[in-house]
């Protein structure tokens, strides 16, 4: 029963670390995606040559 008991903890610890790592990695994604937005959107237009040409 304690075999059990060790190897359900084991388990429980990794998964714990499992999910401190998946949060962190969210938090980066999170601070990566708002720097490379654009602050101003005429900063950020591209126009279409195919839409200017039918204009």
């Amino acid at each position: 029963m304690d075999c059990i008991k060790k190897i359900f903890k084991i388990i429980s610890i990794l998964a714990a670390i499992a999910g401190i790592i998946a949060g962190i990695c969210l938090v980066f994604k999170k601070i990566k995606e708002k720097k490379d937005a654009c602050e101003n959107e005429e900063e950020c237009y591209v126009s279409c040559s195919c839409c200017e040409e039918q204009a």
